[in-house]
């Protein structure tokens, strides 16, 4: 029998932690939680009520080393890797629970999900089934240096389980410009140090692209106005963060504002 550790970064996550961990009771062998130092909700508190778990309380290295460091930390090689935002559901439950029993046949796994936007399921936008390497071993991967969207990196083919990871990624709007600024600063700041350059005109290009996937090719119009809203929403994230770069393009070739 396969034992597999679960690692879940948290910083101010006192609306899903609880239902993070719940989702794995009885499936994972060992929950690790990794609680940034600068959380001021009840996330901690929540995750105490839970003794068989275990969490540190650390300052944030960024979400890839951050990760690493849970990862490291973990008591067994095999890992599932899990936001806060995000559950297992009954059936995915269930499968992990047999392939724990198998003998795996790829290093790492990845999984469907399923995101509940404004209050929705999205089913379409290209943002299902949204599959995501999640079930590794992590002797054989690393993770990415990616400053956002940050990754597994590793060789060989990928297994896929079947049923979906549940991802409460943005309840409100609210909630979604909350991140909205962090996200695109560090996309931007990515971006610009792997030296790619852009115009205002190219951000514009780039956005309007997205827009025109996510609801027409990707059929999101199929999902009402929710898709609509995240078509729309991502547009204005992209041309964002094309700004943003645009910002590090200008700043690079003077230190100082013109003389007006």
């Amino acid at each position: 029998m396969i034992k597999l550790s679960s690692v879940v970064l948290a910083k101010n996550e006192e609306a899903n932690i609880r239902r993070c961990i719940l989702s794995q009771i009885g499936v994972v062998d060992e929950i690790n939680i990794i609680i940034d130092s600068s959380t001021t909700d009840s996330t901690e508190k929540i995750v105490q009520e839970f003794p068989d778990v275990k969490y540190r309380v650390i300052q944030w290295l960024g979400y890839a080393k951050t990760k690493e460091e849970g990862i490291n930390s973990a008591g067994n090689d095999w890992i599932f890797w899990i936001d806060a935002d995000e559950a297992l559901t009954p059936g995915l439950a269930d499968e992990i629970k047999e392939w724990k029993a198998s003998e795996p046949n790829f290093n790492v796994y990845s999984v469907p999900r399923k995101a509940w936007f404004l209050g929705k399921w999205i089913r379409h936008c290209g943002w299902w089934p949204g599959r995501v390497p999640r079930l590794f071993n992590r002797t054989t991967v690393k993770m990415n240096n990616n400053l956002v969207h940050e990754g597994l990196e590793f060789k060989g083919e990928i297994g896929e389980l079947n049923h979906p990871l549940d991802h409460f990624t943005d309840p409100t709007s609210e909630h979604y410009y909350d991140k909205f600024n962090r996200y695109t600063s560090l996309a931007a700041e990515e971006m610009y140090k792997k030296g790619k350059r852009a115009g205002i005109f190219a951000a514009y290009i780039r956005a309007l692209s997205v827009f025109l996937k996510m609801y027409f090719l990707k059929a999101g119009f199929l999902d009402g106005a929710h898709g609509f809203i995240l078509s729309f929403y991502s547009m204005n994230y992209v041309f964002t963060k094309y700004v943003k770069l645009f910002e590090y393009n200008v700043a690079s070739q003077s230190d100082t504002p013109e003389k007006q």
